[in-house]
């Protein structure tokens, strides 16, 4: 009698789930800033072999979001301060033009969105849920520039979001929030009055208010 055995994953597919999977918990802060991890740990984790595991590293090292010694000790990096304000710089250059291509584009379905992501906050901050807050503080963002129509503006945004999402953790310790951020509002409100000047001040300034408090 034939049995039909479900195939092992492909190499590929696996270490696109792990590759995935890891991305997110750097990007959204769930491992603090000069956490070592291990090609076995992460392989247990994912339930996948070495070789998925290794080229997941290999690739977000490539992405700045991890560092591998000399010595091959995996680490989350610890951004000094120039390098904090390198990326607050690129944010601000980025995101804001982001915006802007957006704001022609930005119906009312988008501001009723964002809108509903900023009530969403609201409740992660109530919990002290960093991990929600982050991941919804980016969501809130990604969602905006969407409407931008630019996606390798899009993609280098995420690439600093990544390697910043570790930061972003120690940050919201720092920070102690107990308000949805002003800037947000801010945001939606030139985005209502069709303000571009508005939106593009609102969004340089809630990139990198917090990063500076990093820096001080």
């Amino acid at each position: 009698m034939l049995i039909n055995a479900r195939p092992d994953p492909a190499p590929s597919s696996a270490h696109d789930r792990v590759y995935r999977g890891l991305r997110s918990r750097i990007m959204h802060g769930e491992i603090a800033p000069g956490t070592a991890l291990t090609l076995r740990g992460i392989g247990a984790e994912f339930d996948v072999s070495m070789t998925p595991a290794r080229e997941s590293v290999r690739r977000l090292s490539a992405e700045g979001a991890l560092t591998i010694s000399s010595s091959g000790r995996v680490t989350t990096p610890e951004l000094n301060n120039e390098r904090i304000e390198e990326l607050a710089a690129l944010r601000s250059l980025i995101e804001v033009e982001l915006a802007s291509r957006a704001l022609p584009r930005a119906h009312i379905a988008l501001i009723d969105r964002l809108h509903s992501i900023n009530t969403r906050i609201a409740d992660d901050i109530a919990r002290q849920d960093a991990v929600g807050y982050i991941r919804r503080n980016l969501e809130f963002h990604r969602t905006l520039y969407l409407r931008a129509q630019a996606p390798a503006m899009l993609a280098m945004a995420e690439t600093v979001w990544l390697q910043l999402g570790p930061t972003m953790r120690a940050l919201y310790g720092r920070m102690q929030r107990k308000d949805t951020p002003q800037y947000h509002r801010l945001i939606i409100s030139a985005l209502k009055a069709g303000d571009e000047p508005g939106l593009r001040l609102a969004v340089r300034s809630d990139v990198t208010q917090g990063l500076r408090m990093l820096t001080a």
